[in-house]
């Protein structure tokens, strides 16, 4: 971490500075007075002087918190990561798999003709059926258990769409602009639809639209609670995605991050993610392979283990290994312990050696209070560093 690196270089210069010190104080009390004893005292300053409860204060403490940040569940790419999301004041969330679960789901199924659900979700799955498109996936698994028919010349459109052949007849399966007739009825729906944040799917056969099927991302059950977590720590939420605004909007108003941007191209995200930075140190969860440009320019990118793309956790500094959001607040807190208790240890370890140091020259300690004073201020901060390892673990406790 960068706070153990200064510690380090402070220690390189303070040990020979003693070393010197110690030579001087001996030669220069001896010479004046003549008097040995100022080589005693000497020995007592390099012993009292000695930096190991300085140098092993940083290293002992984040070793402590990376052990219990991995019984959360958290794993941390070095003490660097940790130090940095101390100091973070804002995080940006990913919608998609992050604050959703990222499984649209079919949440209504209509009708014009007289088809019953199982009978749209049919032709629909049949066309879906083997997609990778996350809507595609949520028709077919509601589709599951009802017979589909057979499709031949399945032919993809571009933004539109997919066109299938059912028996003598055509299926499309899309948005209104696959289709030459869209009763005025499901064009309602469509934008009904569009202001609740959903995406609705129309269903049809030889060009006329004949059901919608409406799909949403629902957001997992602990996101509120974990936003609000987060603001009660002083840090701002963001929403960051790549969905029209009014899909952004509802997943922000469910969670509760008022601060939404829509529209964004994963190189918006990572660019506004580095603007976002050079004012407020400022974070990014994600999970999917179009995350990773935003999490490598944050100052700590922060993944979703189980459920985030390879390219998503490679780049962060931080995985959430059970794509459990409620670890984040606790890591964000653990982080701030560990920095208060470096900054504890370091300040005793100091004020520790100054004190020593001048009882040593005013003669007033001796070699073997010194060898007291020098382990127990090495005991004492790893004792106060192992606090770190113990505290609440428990899934889902903010």
């Amino acid at each position: 971490a960068p706070v153990q690196a200064l510690v380090e270089r402070f220690a390189a210069i303070y040990t020979p500075a003693v070393v010197i010190g110690a030579i001087a104080l001996a030669l220069g009390g001896l010479l004046i007075s003549g008097d040995t004893e100022w080589i005693y005292r000497a020995l007592i300053l390099l012993v009292v002087a000695c930096p190991c409860a300085l140098v092993i204060s940083t290293p002992v403490a984040i070793v402590s918190a990376l052990g219990r940040a991995s019984r959360m569940g958290v794993l941390f790419k070095g003490g660097s990561a940790l130090e940095a999301l101390a100091g973070i004041k804002q995080i940006a969330f990913d919608k998609t798999g992050t604050l959703t679960h990222g499984r649209p789901e079919v949440v209504a199924v209509d009708s014009v003709n007289g088809l019953n659900r199982d009978e749209v979700l049919a032709l629909a799955a049949a066309l879906e059926h083997g997609t990778t498109h996350p809507i595609g996936r949520g028709i077919v698994r509601a589709a599951d258990g009802v017979p589909l028919p057979s499709v031949s010349n399945l032919q993809v459109r571009a933004g539109r769409g997919i066109v299938g052949q059912v028996g003598p007849g055509s299926v499309q399966v899309g948005s209104p602009a696959l289709f030459d007739v869209v009763p005025g009825e499901l064009g309602r729906r469509v934008d009904e639809g569009r202001e609740r944040g959903q995406t609705v799917v129309l269903v049809g056969r030889n060009g006329h639209a004949e059901a919608a099927i409406t799909v949403a991302d629902s957001i997992r059950p602990i996101s509120p609670a974990v936003i609000a977590s987060i603001q009660s720590l002083g840090v701002h939420p963001m929403l960051l995605s790549g969905d029209v605004a009014t899909v952004a909007d509802r997943i922000g108003a469910e969670t509760g991050i008022s601060d939404v941007r829509a529209d964004l191209l994963p190189a918006d995200k990572a660019r506004l993610i580095a603007d976002a930075d050079r004012v407020t140190p400022t974070a990014m969860v994600g999970d999917g392979i179009n995350d990773a440009p935003a999490l490598a320019a944050a100052r700590v990118g922060i993944a979703m283990g189980a459920g985030g793309s390879a390219a998503a956790i490679e780049a962060a500094d931080v995985a959430l290994m059970g794509d459990d959001l409620t670890a984040l607040p606790r890591a964000i807190k653990l982080a701030r312990s560990t920095r208060s208790i470096i900054l504890q240890n370091i300040a005793f370890a100091l004020a520790t050696k100054l004190g020593f140091l001048a009882l040593t020259v005013g003669g007033y300690t001796s070699l073997w209070l010194a060898v007291v004073a020098d382990v127990g201020a090495s005991l004492l901060v790893t004792l106060n560093a192992l606090r770190l390892m113990h505290g609440q673990d428990k899934t889902h406790a903010i």
